[in-house]
């Protein structure tokens, strides 16, 4: 039976180029900095985003959490939305690793955080009070329906912050997706941000990694930060070497995912029973939820798909989540289509 795995793009693996890549790859010691493959990667990034220098970790979470640690010491606080990766998903390692406070505000609709909610999170100079350090904004933003994050909006919350002398990050995972669904070039998304983490593992298809950007000096720093969190790898240039075949081939391909996630969704709103609370896809992922009327269970439609061969999530008591990716083929797209048919009509 034929599988189609829409569960997330992280379900992603490598292309033939990949491979070919990786046994190829030139590599060295990375902690020595002596890895050719890794530094190329590191330098192709940091290109790509405008930042003087790049860092290759093992993961995005990581990715985020050195970049906190970086900045905030024990006690200090960090503004982020009670949505974002970083709050939902990452297993509170800001506070267990770093004593870090996590001051959460409520995420829009479409991903932001309003900016007088940001100004009033920002703690006085009290002696009472936590230090504010930094702000974590999430772009395309995930549990916000893969929504996109407008430049004009990120130009103003790096002012607001800024203005504060506070360090404004990006978790940036899916960067190089809001950059195709605006008609930019990702160095114009990370440009009003001190420091932004993006994933090679999710859409871009590479097997493992994610890269952090920023300045030299804050670079060096997640060195000795990597170093801590037991990120430091050798040869690393086997897994750089996707990552950078991914760069150059997968970045400029994104929009055909995004077509196929508003083929999908056009479709699925087509049938009894389904709606989109959430609205229709902005990039590469789709959350159609049950309507009242459907008896099943969210779980019962998971598992009956499951059955016939589609894999998806179930993001909230009757919504799912479906991710495309470079191995859905538009052929997929209607096939989850017909199953979803089936499935709701008994």
């Amino acid at each position: 039976m034929k599988i189609v795995d829409m569960r997330s793009d992280t379900v992603t693996k490598p292309t033939d180029k990949m491979r070919a890549a990786m046994a190829a790859a030139e590599v060295g010691d990375d902690v020595y900095g002596e890895d050719p493959t890794v530094n190329r990667l590191q330098e192709m990034a940091a290109a790509m985003l405008g930042k003087e220098s790049g860092l290759f970790v093992p993961s995005g979470t990581m990715g985020n959490l050195l970049s906190v640690l970086n900045v905030c010491q024990r006690g200090d606080e960090v503004i982020m939305g009670n949505l974002g990766h970083t709050f939902q998903f990452e297993a509170g390692g800001i506070s267990a690793l770093g004593g870090v406070f996590p001051h959460t505000l409520p995420n829009q609709a479409d991903g932001s955080l309003l900016l007088s909610d940001i100004e009033h999170a920002i703690r006085p100079d009290d002696i009472h009070d936590p230090i504010t350090r930094m702000v974590i904004l999430e772009n395309t933003h995930n549990r916000c329906g893969g929504t996109v994050l407008s430049l004009e909006y990120s130009h103003a919350v790096a002012e607001l912050s800024h203005s504060h002398a506070l360090h404004l990050h990006l978790d940036g995972a899916r960067l190089f997706n809001a950059a195709a669904a605006l008609g930019v070039e990702p160095i114009e998304v990370a440009e009003p941000f001190d420091s932004v983490t993006f994933c090679l593992s999710k859409g871009l298809c590479a097997p493992v990694g994610s890269v952090v950007c920023g300045s030299r000096e804050f670079i060096k720093q997640g060195l000795r930060t990597r170093k801590i969190l037991g990120g430091g790898m050798r040869q690393a240039g086997i897994l750089a070497a996707a990552g950078i075949v991914a760069l150059q081939e997968m970045t400029g391909r994104l929009h055909e995912d995004h077509e196929k996630a508003t083929r999908l969704a056009q479709g699925l709103a087509n049938i009894p029973g389904i709606q989109f609370e959430m609205g229709l896809p902005q990039t590469n992922m789709v959350f159609p939820s049950l309507t009242d009327e459907v008896t099943l269970s969210t779980q019962q439609v998971v598992e009956k798909l499951n059955a016939l061969g589609v894999k998806l999530g179930a993001v909230a008591s009757r919504r799912f989540r479906l991710v495309m990716h470079y191995w859905i083929t538009m052929e997929d797209v209607e096939y989850t289509i017909r199953a979803f048919e089936q499935v709701l009509a008994g």
